[in-house]
């Protein structure tokens, strides 16, 4: 989840299948006067993209990214633009599950090998515990008083910099352009072997996509589902590939697009759950890029970037969705305020996690970014 791939992207190739005391060790905290010049005074950035560049080439003109995702490719299309824009920012972008990068950049800190300058992860309650720690950098792009205000951290430590949701889908091909499934429909015995999802106790916003789900139509449903034959793999971008690619018909957490309805709906509808949240961004106080990581940021909260969002929705309050959306935050049944509540409660996190395992099975295969060790992009 990103910069993510753009709305138009997905509506044309089908990609709707678009994640103190430091782990591992005792890590001191940065000194106090560290960055001291870059702290936030309270104001938003005045500096434009082509000042905040030159200054950038100015620093050294590199730029590390680690940013949650499912595949080595799947930003590609940011990575592709933010050259385009500033093509001699030297920028390397790194894409794996974010609950490996989260403890991967713990373990850096812990023995002093931080390789990123900018962090972009799934994992909120991380961002509220490294700004706990002192970790994160207080600093307001320009456009964060328009950024929807649970979307950023009052003192700018970090800020939503897209806005992702996670549902079911289905190939209106397979299914019927005219039928409207909702997940109670998920278990009836005539979609058997015809439903892919990725395995919830491997990603914790599918995760709570599912026990959304058991509170909304009870453990009587899970248990019918888990008799479904579904398709369970690893990579929230495998249900939606799989219904792109005419394996299956149905797809159950991954991310989408709610505009159009073919080859494939993603469902929203009202008294049905779904979930969103904002993908939060910072910049890390112990940057060695740290121009460079403000310039990411700020492009990214762009309105051309913004505008350009793959599902149409925007963190900012003064983009207006295309036809047919609202605002995120105006679906009481994306359970906004909700996962950032789950995320911080981990204990209520791994018993929804084994409890789905007894039902769906370990969770089997390879991590689909692949294994990226300790310290990629150094």
């Amino acid at each position: 989840m990103p910069r993510f791939p753009s709305r138009r992207r997905v509506l044309t190739t089908s990609a709707g299948a678009v994640l103190g005391t430091a782990a591992f060790g005792v890590s001191a905290l940065p000194a106090s006067g560290s960055h001291a010049s870059a702290r936030s005074t309270g104001g938003e950035e005045t500096r434009s993209l082509d000042e905040l560049y030159r200054a950038a080439l100015a620093e050294g003109g590199k730029l590390v990214v680690y940013a949650g995702g499912d595949t080595p490719t799947q930003q590609d299309g940011t990575k592709a633009a933010f050259r385009d824009r500033f093509p001699d920012i030297d920028l390397t972008l790194i894409v794996d599950y974010s609950k490996y990068h989260d403890v991967r950049v713990d373990n850096q800190f812990a023995t002093g090998t931080l390789v990123p300058d900018v962090v972009q992860f799934q994992t909120l309650h991380d961002f509220d515990r490294w700004k706990r720690q002192g970790r994160l950098l207080h600093y307001k792009p320009a456009g964060f008083s328009k950024v929807y205000d649970k979307f950023r951290d009052p003192d700018g430590a970090w800020v939503a910099t897209g806005a992702i949701a996670f549902s079911f889908m289905y190939s209106t091909a397979e299914v019927g352009s005219d039928v409207r499934l909702t997940p109670r429909d998920l278990v009836d015995p005539k979609w058997k072997g015809q439903i892919a999802s990725s395995y919830p106790h491997d990603d914790d916003a599918v995760l709570y996509l599912y026990a959304l789900y058991a509170r909304t139509y009870g453990w009587d449903w899970v248990a019918r589902l888990a008799a479904q034959d579904v398709r369970f793999a690893r990579g929230s971008n495998s249900p939606g590939e799989a219904v792109f690619g005419g394996q299956k018909a149905i797809g159950v957490g991954t991310a989408g697009s709610a505009v159009g309805s073919s080859p494939a709906r993603f469902v929203i509808d009202d008294g049905h759950p779904f979930m969103a949240w904002g993908q939060r961004t910072a910049v890390l106080k112990q940057a060695g890029n740290s121009t460079a990581a403000k310039l990411f940021l700020n492009w990214q909260l762009s309105t051309e970037m913004q505008n350009g969002s793959f599902n149409g929705w925007s963190v900012r309050t003064d983009v207006t969705p295309p036809a047919g959306l609202k605002p995120i935050w105006e679906y009481p049944n994306a359970h906004l305020d909700g996962f950032p509540r789950f995320m911080a409660d981990r204990a209520e996190v791994e018993r929804w996690k084994q409890t789905f395992a007894l039902y769906f099975g370990e969770v089997q295969g390879a991590p689909t970014p692949g294994w990226l060790g300790l310290h990629p992009g150094a």
